[in-house]
């Protein structure tokens, strides 16, 4: 689970918030409570940059528009308004 940040702990604790994302994985930096950024180690975006391209790829080797896909022809109920 990943750690929350005030912004102005994280500003006042750049350095250990860095240490922190790289040891604990991603760490949330928070403003006024709500979550305003995320600060991740090299490691953990190059993982998340290569699986975005991973999926893009299968995406486009899917041969998707090969699939037999039949749309059910049900329009729902008549209502009386």
């Amino acid at each position: 689970m990943a750690r929350s940040w005030q912004l102005q702990k994280a500003k006042a604790q750049f350095s250990a918030l860095i240490d922190t994302s790289a040891a604990e994985g991603p760490q949330i930096v928070t403003r006024h409570g709500r979550p305003a950024a995320i600060v991740l180690s090299p490691a953990d975006y190059d993982r998340l940059r290569h699986r975005a391209s991973d999926f893009k790829r299968f995406l486009r080797k899917a041969r998707l528009h090969e699939l037999d896909l039949e749309r059910n022809p049900d329009r729902g109920r008549k209502i009386r308004l």
